[in-house]
């Protein structure tokens, strides 16, 4: 999906939601070699995702095999190593093995970023490291994920950042803040978008309608009617031709014409032809789409490893 300020939170009634691895004794060499890349094989980290079965969520891996069943009413993707999962109202988090490591208290989390989760209790935002434990205690009305070891958080109305430490690192001072990627930052000021860096200079003025965080050192921004994809210095580099457009991940970036939605590459061509009613990020390998209510995973030739079920 594709929201103007992606995966910020907000608990004020009024905000809306906004919402990356010689030849010498060569029989001992290549015995060396298997093992090294038997114990990489083993220690390498396994993606899992979200799929929905009979109205719960459960994982898969990127074959398509189911890993943790279903017992979720709502589940997140994994980053970090867990991901955040609801149940009976309440959100906490789980390991890989779908071992609760957080038992469910909050009343929202997002995905671990730099080590800590926003979570929400009540109206207010803060946020834990990966035993539960709060860093920075709940006290914001709206706040985003860390990244670059920054937060955006709202304070009376107006978006500034927050060091790790909870400190204020940039001042509220914008209408709006999204996440620090790739050491920018998307901020809105009245009614146009633009980028700061990690000092709270502005370096890419404000002037587009929308605009989306910086991948790959491309970023999604809206100018007129259309969505295309600039530089970090704010060069167009994929024109304007899209009716709506998300996030480059994975080397991929969703974007649509009309109402079907596709997949290009950093060059702006269509690796994945327009086709599905929504779609998601590509994670290794890996993205969610949706047929209507169904939903389903696709590798990046666009063949299903899932298909689209409710």
């Amino acid at each position: 999906m594709t929201p103007d300020v992606e995966t910020v939170r907000t608990t004020h009634p009024h905000v809306p939601m906004r919402k990356n691895h010689l030849l010498l004794m060569a029989g001992a060499t290549a015995l060396l070699i298997v093992i090294v890349i038997a114990v990489w094989l083993m220690a390498r980290p396994t993606t899992l995702y979200p799929v929905r079965m009979n109205g719960k969520y459960a994982y898969i891996n990127k074959s398509g095999k189911l890993i943790i069943q279903p017992q979720f009413d709502r589940a997140e993707p994994f980053t970090e190593g867990y991901a955040a999962v609801q149940t009976a109202g309440r959100w906490g988090f789980i390991d890989k093995n779908g071992k609760l490591t957080i038992t469910p208290q909050y009343d929202l989390a997002d995905p671990y970023s730099d080590g800590l989760a926003l979570v929400g209790v009540g109206p207010r935002l803060g946020y834990i490291d990966k035993s539960g434990k709060f860093v920075i205690n709940p006290q914001f009305a709206g706040a985003g994920q860390f990244g670059n070891g920054r937060a955006p958080v709202m304070e009376n109305g107006r978006w500034g950042y927050i060091d790790k430490n909870g400190k204020i690192a940039i001042n509220p001072q914008f209408d709006e803040g999204g996440n620090f990627s790739d050491g920018l930052a998307v901020v809105r000021i009245v009614d146009k978008f633009g980028y700061i860096d990690k000092s709270g200079k502005v370096v890419i003025s404000p002037q587009f309608a929308s605009a989306g965080d910086f991948h790959d050192g491309l970023a999604m921004v809206k100018l007129g009617s259309k969505f295309g994809y600039i530089d970090e210095s704010g060069k167009v580099r994929i024109n304007p031709q899209f009716d709506s457009a998300g996030d480059f991940s994975d080397g991929l970036a969703l974007v649509a014409i009309g109402h079907r939605y596709g997949y290009i590459n950093r060059s702006g061509n269509f690796a994945i032809n327009p086709q599905f009613d929504e779609g998601g990020n590509f994670e290794a390998g890996i993205a969610p789409v949706w047929i209507g209510n169904h939903e389903g995973y696709i590798d990046k030739h666009g063949k299903y490893i899932w298909n689209p079920m409710s």
